[in-house]
């Protein structure tokens, strides 16, 4: 009977190692994702960020493209695939893409914003419209504060060495303290 309980007591600590071992490697493998995560930008929807934003409270950065804009996909393809943008990005905003010719409605505000024109080739969405201010060029990124204020919209192509200033300016609330163009006399960039 002893003899019977010592194995089976061996048995069940090979059991719990080895359950152990494959909890281990899970971790691992499961840090290693996270840690690539951050290397690519993590997007959500204006209303996946809204209703985060709400929870747990960051500023918005808003990518304003359309589906035929060349300079919004170069944007794409350099800028926002840059691992010091990527990591900026998702640590102090929700990053949002916001195709400007959507025709889905968003209710946002106690208003639903809406593309009139939906249909029609390049016809904007009234949100877009409001984030932009009415200046559509693309691409542009708009800028919400905490309280989902409208803080600014920049219109234009940056490449990643003149869009990190702009990130870590309004990511850092120094807008609030002082002009970009002083703040960017003093900034030293993460991108080599």
């Amino acid at each position: 009977m002893r003899e019977t309980l010592s194995k089976n007591v061996n048995i069940l600590n090979l059991i719990m190692k080895k359950i152990i071992s494959i909890f281990v490697v899970i971790l691992v493998f499961s840090l290693s994702l996270l840690s690539q995560d951050n290397s690519k930008v993590k997007w959500y929807t204006f209303e996946q960020a809204v209703e985060l934003a709400k929870e747990n409270p960051k500023k918005l950065f808003i990518d304003v493209y359309t589906d035929w804009c060349g300079w919004c996909k170069r944007m794409d393809q350099t800028t926002f695939q840059h691992p010091v943008i990527a990591k900026y990005l998702n640590e102090n905003f929700y990053p949002i893409k916001f195709n400007a010719e959507s025709t889905k409605p968003i209710e946002f505000s106690g208003k639903t914003f809406i593309n009139e024109g939906a249909g029609k080739q390049r016809s904007s969405h009234q949100l877009a419209i409001a984030l932009l201010q009415g200046k559509m060029s693309y691409p542009s990124v708009a800028y919400m504060n905490e309280d989902l204020q409208l803080l600014t919209a920049v219109p234009g192509y940056y490449p990643p060495e003149n869009m990190e200033p702009i990130l870590k300016f309004f990511g850092e609330d120094s807008y609030k303290k002082i002009p970009f163009d002083e703040y960017r006399k003093n900034f030293v960039s993460q991108i080599k």
